[in-house]
């Protein structure tokens, strides 16, 4: 076969660098954050990372699957943190909580595979998929285990709508004076409410 014919057919050259990967994937966290799921094409990353969008799919596969991989490599280090946030005496979990989620949107190694999770769950099932996956399964189910009450569960996901919601207004939409509010001050506010969630009445 002539190394022609492996590019026409999306094989990477030998020479291929071992971070054209992580480039494409960068890319891939951009547009998705930017354009959301629906406006997001495996033409426009391919473009973005300055490949050829036959790589794109030789690494990924499909958009989902270029989707998906993109966030769980860049959420990956959030998404270990949960075993902390679960530890502990349950009258403190809902500042932990708090805490941990205001953390990774916070930080902007993680805000970018957040906003593109958020924005294209909103009106894409497959990106709605992942976001629960990765989001609510991996943070909230190691929650509620340690609830031990028969709405764990629903507990659980009454305190991720506040804490999303929040976010939701702060970093996605940017309200005002939420937007520009220090984050300790909001997780002042706001811990209470999610301890309330988890653990009240």
């Amino acid at each position: 076969m002539t190394d022609a014919t492996a590019k026409r057919r999306g094989r990477p050259p030998r020479t291929e660098s071992a971070d054209t990967r992580d480039r494409i994937l960068a890319a891939a966290r951009e547009e998705f954050s930017e354009r959301g799921y629906e406006k997001t094409s495996v033409r426009g990353i391919a473009k973005a990372a300055g490949v050829d969008s036959a790589l794109v799919h030789h690494y990924f596969g499909t958009k989902e699957q270029v989707f998906e991989a993109s966030i769980e490599v860049a959420f990956a280090p959030a998404a270990n943190a949960p075993d902390a946030v679960a530890e502990g005496p349950l009258d403190g979990v809902g500042e932990r909580l708090t805490r941990f989620i205001f953390g990774v949107w916070e930080n902007p190694a993680t805000r970018t595979p957040l906003l593109a999770i958020v924005r294209s769950a909103v009106n894409n099932e497959a990106a709605a998929a992942v976001f629960r996956r990765l989001v609510v399964s991996q943070v909230l189910s190691r929650v509620a285990a340690r609830l031990d009450l028969p709405d764990a569960e629903l507990r659980a996901e009454l305190a991720a709508a506040q804490l999303v919601g929040t976010a939701m207004l702060r970093y996605v939409i940017k309200v005002e004076p939420l937007a520009s509010a220090d984050p300790e001050q909001i997780i002042a506010r706001v811990a209470p409410v999610v301890q309330g969630h988890l653990t009240g009445p």
